[in-house]
């Protein structure tokens, strides 16, 4: 590789080398030599039998990659980056694969690189991160929002259709047989008495799954299910396996909505589409400051929209972890904060942060200030003011957590030899 392709550089013979390596572990990584022995995996050989047929051997490399590489979730994470109206390059494109479970090395060009072999297939077109979605189902046989749709689906859902396509028997079985088989194969606990309510209708209504009961009337009868033709696929599997990492299926959601929208659905009469919104917004404001998302705590649906809470975590400089609560009252009260601060030794929480679309009351202030005086705890307050500032022009809240910060370093001054 070294002779043929990059003998005529003007370097180093050792930079020369390293760049012929560097062909090897990309051949490497993306499947088509084996790792031990250097030699031509299944997939290379098969490129390699196709080589004179530019069109077609672009096509089965571009396959294989959103199947078996992250491909598709690299182009999802860009169309939600383009619903969203956010910058797509490849500093913010490290974060937000971050937040879908797939992580590369800093200063890394990863995504770059994956983008320019999709490119050779018709996937990305004009400007550089543009996707075509037509060619995209051409190659594929799905759609973004079939993607999308699978990864909607719970970790219980994603199991148990993983489990019932393993199983390879196409004539309907029982469905509790199917939930031992995804329990024990990936870990999954299921809930003991919805499994039809919370996995199998979801499965149903997306057409993946047919579902009825043995029997007719009440009571706990076990359910005979069978996979659809849609599901019956070579694609779903590989698709299924790239969703594995994802920790809370709400996140693309989260992702794939503007400020703009947030604050509009804030406002709505129906308390689950604002309980939503507010996870939305908490999750947008720390990414914002690139905070590396953990778990949402509590679902908008358990408090009827009323409260969500999300955790994110630093590593920049030192670890910290912070606790996002976030409420759609016209209120912030002492209890509310208490609350928070009792969770921190559970949560082993650095920071507390008390987003809320009204006001923040004169106790809960003076509480936060004494909890900041007598310990280590950092409590960040936003209200309705704060959050329609930030909605206007992103930037401020720089101008927010300054504030905040001044204020808490205010609370814990030291007194040394009788100077504060």
């Amino acid at each position: 590789m070294r002779h043929r392709y990059f003998e005529s550089h003007r370097t180093t013979v050792h930079n020369r080398k390293k760049l012929a390596n560097n062909t090897k572990l990309g051949m490497r990584a993306y499947g088509i030599i084996d790792e031990a022995s250097a030699t031509l995996t299944e997939f290379g050989q098969k490129l390699f039998a196709i080589r004179s047929d530019k069109e077609r051997l672009y096509r089965e490399l571009a396959r294989h990659i959103l199947l078996n590489l992250h491909g598709m979730t690299l182009v999802q994470t860009i169309l939600d980056k383009t619903a969203a109206g956010e910058r797509v390059d490849l500093t913010t494109m490290r974060g937000a694969l971050a937040d879908r479970g797939v992580n590369f090395p800093s200063g890394g060009k990863h995504p770059s690189i994956m983008r320019l072999w999709l490119e050779r297939a018709g996937i990305f077109v004009g400007s550089r991160w543009r996707v075509d979605e037509s060619r995209l189902e051409e190659i594929l046989g799905v759609t973004s929002a079939d993607f999308l749709v699978l990864a909607g689906f719970s970790v219980q859902q994603r199991a148990f259709l993983r489990a019932l396509l393993n199983s390879g028997a196409a004539e309907p079985q029982r469905a509790n047989d199917v939930v031992r088989l995804a329990a024990m194969t990936y870990g999954v606990k299921f809930p003991e008495k919805s499994v039809p309510k919370e996995v199998l209708e979801g499965l149903r209504v997306a057409g993946y799954i047919v579902a009825r009961k043995t029997t007719g009337g009440r009571g706990a009868k076990p359910f005979l299910v069978a996979p659809t033709p849609k599901a019956i696929t070579e694609v779903l599997e590989p698709l299924l396996k790239q969703l594995e990492t994802r920790t809370d299926v709400r996140v693309v959601q989260l992702l794939r909505k503007s400020m703009a929208e947030i604050i509009k659905e804030l406002k709505s009469a129906r308390k689950h589409v604002a309980g939503l919104a507010l996870e939305a917004l908490g999750f947008k404001l720390m990414r914002l400051i690139d905070m590396d998302y953990v778990a949402t705590r509590l679902r908008g649906e358990a408090t009827g929209g009323a409260e969500v809470d999300l955790i994110f975590e630093s590593t920049r400089l030192v670890y910290s972890r912070w606790q996002i609560q976030c409420k759609n009252t016209e209120r912030v009260g002492l209890d509310d904060v208490a609350k928070e601060v009792g969770l921190t030794h559970l949560l082993k929480s650095n920071a507390i942060v008390l987003l809320t679309t009204g006001e923040i009351g004169a106790e809960a202030r003076r509480y936060a200030n004494k909890i900041m005086a007598d310990t280590n705890l950092a409590i960040v307050m936003m209200n309705g003011d704060d959050l329609d500032a930030i909605a206007t022009n992103a930037s401020a809240i720089v101008d927010v957590f300054t504030r905040e910060a001044r204020h808490a370093m205010k609370q814990k001054g030291l007194e040394l030899d009788g100077r504060t």
